[in-house]
């Protein structure tokens, strides 16, 4: 089997397929990439063109080699690679009419529990919402801009009535979702290091999953610092890249918890590796998560097959566009979970006549 031609979709979410010359195609989707991605993808195709798609890994590494000048350890090309290898796999599986999951060493759970992104919800409506869908896991904001106890807007320490204010949020949150479901607070890497600190020691009540990104990814030591001077579970991942951006954080055990972006920082065999890189530090796997169904569905795969997986992050739980993107009976979420469809590859098609009312040109879906 040989790769004959790769091509691109942007209709809301951003999809790649990759098309054989045994009419097999598999279909995968990047995340966090700029309106330059499909050029991007444009100048790698020529890479694969007449190769074996089942050579997942060599394929990865040949166009990871091959920008080591422009973008071969993170950002845009990588996060474009990742859907490539998404697309992969799918055909991978598809080709041996077996589930990715089973090319990745088999299934310690067979489904994949999500916890639902919140931002700023109202705090009782979100958890009552979130209850009766059977979630049991949930993710608020902490961080905000514009609270009236800021310094100003620059300015990411916190005043004593800004953290009280803080607390006081997550007091609420806390006795608004009970005590029995698990809670994630996110700062989106916004505040110093003496923020951050105070932060976490002041969350400690509330017995949070994780504190998430309380400060800037760039200095592992500083993470270190604060991972290790609180009880507040401390996540942190979503802007590394490669196992190689991982191998410093954890070798510091800088974070309790990782959150590699699947879609968007190696696709599904890398963060595998990752997860296993980290499970000999007795660190989870909470990957995060700002992507569509496909995507969706593809990570379960990985979270299916290592034994460290925590949750994985649902970041449309008010999308009601989102069952309408696969051409499935029932929703792939079920019950607070990603529930696999019993099909090969990653285990679903999009539904192309529903999906191209997104497409932002004329023409085929796939050009």
């Amino acid at each position: 089997m040989k790769i004959t031609d790769i091509k691109t979709a942007d209709a809301r979410y951003h999809y790649i397929r990759v098309y054989t010359d045994e009419g097999i195609y598999g279909t995968g989707e990047c995340s966090h990439v700029d309106q330059g991605w499909r050029g991007t993808l444009e100048s790698m195709k020529s890479l694969l063109i007449g190769h074996n798609p089942m050579d997942v890994d060599a394929c990865f590494e040949r166009i990871r080699h091959a920008y080591i000048f422009r973008g071969g350890m993170s950002g845009l090309g990588i996060s474009v690679l990742s859907g490539l290898e998404v697309a992969l796999w799918d055909l991978t599986g598809k080709a041996l009419g077996v589930p990715v999951y089973r090319l990745l060493g088999g299934q310690f759970r067979d489904r994949v529990r999500l916890y639902v992104d919140s931002a700023h919800a109202d705090y009782q409506e979100r958890a009552q919402q979130v209850r009766e869908r059977g979630f049991n896991a949930i993710k608020f904001d902490l961080d905000d801009a514009n609270n009236p106890h800021k310094l100003d807007r620059w300015n990411w320490s916190v005043t004593p009535d800004e953290l009280q204010s803080m607390v006081d949020q997550v007091a609420q949150i806390r006795a608004a979702i009970g005590p029995h479901m698990d809670l994630a607070i996110d700062l989106h890497g916004r505040y110093d290091g003496y923020a951050g600190m105070k932060l976490a020691h002041a969350l400690e009540p509330y017995n949070l999953m994780w504190l998430e990104e309380p400060v800037p990814p760039e200095n592992i030591d500083a993470l270190a610092k604060i991972t290790a001077g609180t009880r507040t579970p401390i996540c942190v991942g979503e802007n590394l890249y490669l196992r190689h951006g991982f191998r410093e954080l954890l070798q510091k055990q800088a974070a309790d918890i990782i959150m590699p972006d699947i879609s968007k920082c190696g696709g599904l065999s890398e963060c595998r590796k990752i997860a296993n890189m980290a499970e000999i530090y007795y660190v989870p796997f909470a990957p995060h998560n700002n992507s569509g169904p496909l995507s969706t569905l593809a990570d379960s795969h990985v979270c299916a097959s290592v034994p460290n997986f925590l949750a994985l992050e649902y970041h449309r739980f008010d999308d009601d566009t989102w069952d309408g993107h696969l051409a499935l009976d029932q929703s792939i979420v079920q019950n607070g979970h990603v529930v696999f469809p019993d099909a090969p590859g990653v285990g679903a098609e999009l539904d192309e006549e529903y999906v191209r009312q997104f497409a932002r040109y004329d023409g085929e879906l796939f050009q």
